[in-house]
């Protein structure tokens, strides 16, 4: 079939979901009723479903009474009891395999339940839903006449009793249609390298002379592999090896410290950034507007949305809202229950609605991943916002950070403490300091308070990382590209205690 044609036959298949999607715009809250519905409907034979008498719920409030909101470490017996091959524990179909989620450190590597329904009627629904929003907000597009750059997992599926676990990407790649690979680069046999900087060299080779229309993956990972393509051919910039890229589609993490980067070696104005929410448990929301930041909450995967207050959040009095009950402005926890078997479950996110007609959302941070010694509240939003204007004003850009804080000694009073790396640093690091201090104020009041005459906190103490610092850390650690992220914000010094110590002699401290 000529390129064209197939262009246009492809993009003519996508656009026709957009009429299901307008259905979810128009009718979300009965939408949402009905996935509830379904699910516990499908469950109520399950060991799950008769614990909690499935099969007797008829509405959302007798939902919320019998079913408890879970965590990982709540549910983590069942899982492994599935993973050892016991099966109707908490969903009725086999559940093969499990996504390994294991994220930036040390910590116990969770293991999330995939179901056959969870991979048709989300994982891959989601990819074409992407490529149908994007079609529909751009009717001229020729994606479809090149490749799309994948950049995904770098684990191998490993089998267990009969069950299979690795890198949610490696489950994907492992069950796509055979036509997939067709309009994707790196074949299913690179993209499946266990050892990242092999494959980052074989991805290089693979991709340079490919007709690269789209790219897909991590900001973080897929700057390293594009600076590298870059440095390969000797190119100043991506046109100049693939002429007809167009678009390139990022989640995991926040694009905020990223994007001057790309848009330095992606210099058209008319170049289009999408940005999606997944994870190993579901894929959530996709952007669904040319230029925008916000996300389209995804109602009809097969997952039912909850949302706890932070404001709640671990505390005796926590509780979780249905999405007709939510506001625009306040940050939220995310709470599921999937067609994967997960019933009412953290997932460790939060969110912050911008819109309720139709339902669109940013992700604000992690649960965890926040400063709070102090009662500052400060969260990943903050400091990527704080950080963009500051970098505006002295002309500067950055890698990659983290912070921690400095406690209370004695007398002396609490601080942040930051390790950032700078791809262009400040000619002024002391004037960089007070420009992320004031930042900071002016976008929590929280911090600001706490930070009113150093009652609590003292001025911030910036380090400059050596170059690769972070790259170096989470080599040592083996966990480079996939889903392994730098943690940004922590209750805790221990990462930044590591990164101090391999960044020796060379950190500049600023305060």
């Amino acid at each position: 079939m000529p390129i064209p044609l197939f262009n246009s036959i492809a993009s003519w298949l996508l656009k026709k979901r957009y009429h299901q999607i307008e259905l979810f715009l128009k009718y979300p809250h009965e939408v949402q009723t009905e996935v509830m519905e379904h699910l516990v409907s499908v469950a109520q034979h399950t060991e799950i479903g008769s614990s909690f008498d499935f099969r007797s719920i008829k509405k959302y409030e007798t939902f919320v009474d019998r079913v408890p909101i879970s965590t990982y470490e709540d549910i983590e017996g069942l899982i492994d009891r599935g993973r050892r091959g016991e099966q109707n524990i908490f969903w009725p179909t086999n559940i093969k395999w499990y996504a390994k989620s294991s994220g930036t450190t040390n910590a116990k590597s969770k293991f999330i339940p995939v179901s056959a329904e969870a991979l048709e009627d989300c994982h891959f629904k989601s990819g074409k839903d992407l490529l149908c929003l994007y079609l529909n907000n751009n009717e001229n597009s020729q994606l479809f006449t090149g490749r799309s750059l994948r950049l995904g997992g770098s684990k191998e599926l490993y089998e267990d009793n009969g069950t299979f676990f690795g890198d949610l990407s490696a489950i994907l790649i492992d069950n796509m249609p055979f036509w997939a690979e067709f309009s994707s680069t790196p074949s299913h046999k690179v993209s499946l390298m266990s050892e990242w900087e092999s494959k980052m060299k074989a991805i290089v080779q693979e991709t340079i002379h490919e007709n690269v229309t789209s790219m897909a993956g991590v900001p973080s990972w897929m700057l390293v592999l594009l600076n590298r393509v870059l440095e390969e051919t000797g190119q100043s910039d991506l046109f100049e090896i693939w002429e007809n890229l167009e678009v390139y589609f990022h989640g995991g993490v926040s694009f905020v410290p990223y994007r001057e980067q790309y848009q330095n070696i992606l210099p058209k104005d008319n170049f289009k950034y999408y940005e999606i929410y997944n994870a190993s448990e579901g894929f959530f929301a996709i952007q669904d507007r040319n230029n925008h930041n916000d996300l389209l909450l995804m109602l009809d995967y097969g997952i039912f949305y909850e949302f706890i207050p932070m404001d709640a959040f671990g505390s005796e009095l926590e509780y979780a809202i249905p999405l007709w009950k939510v506001q625009t402005g306040v940050n939220y926890a995310v709470v599921i229950t999937t067609n994967a078997g997960l019933w009412r479950y953290k997932i460790g996110d939060t969110i912050r609605f911008t819109s309720l007609n139709p339902y669109r959302i940013k992700i604000t941070g992690r649960t965890k991943h926040h400063i709070n010694v102090f009662g500052e509240e400060l969260i990943i939003e903050n400091a990527e916002q704080a950080l963009q204007r500051v970098c505006e004003k002295t002309a500067s850009e950055i890698v990659d950070y983290t912070v921690a804080p400095i406690f209370m000694v004695d007398k002396e009073k609490g601080s942040h403490e930051w390790m950032i790396e700078f791809r262009e640093a400040p000619q002024n690091m002391h004037l960089f300091t007070e420009l992320l201090d004031n930042a900071l104020k002016s976008l929590n009041s929280d911090y600001e308070a706490k930070r009113y005459n150093n009652m609590t906190l003292s001025m911030p103490k910036v380090h400059v990382a050596k170059t690769n610092l972070f790259y170096d850390w989470l080599k040592r650690k083996d966990k480079l590209g996939g889903q392994h992220k730098i943690p940004r914000l922590s209750n805790s010094r221990e990462y930044l205690e590591e990164l101090l110590q391999i960044n020796g002699s060379v950190a500049e401290e600023i305060s």
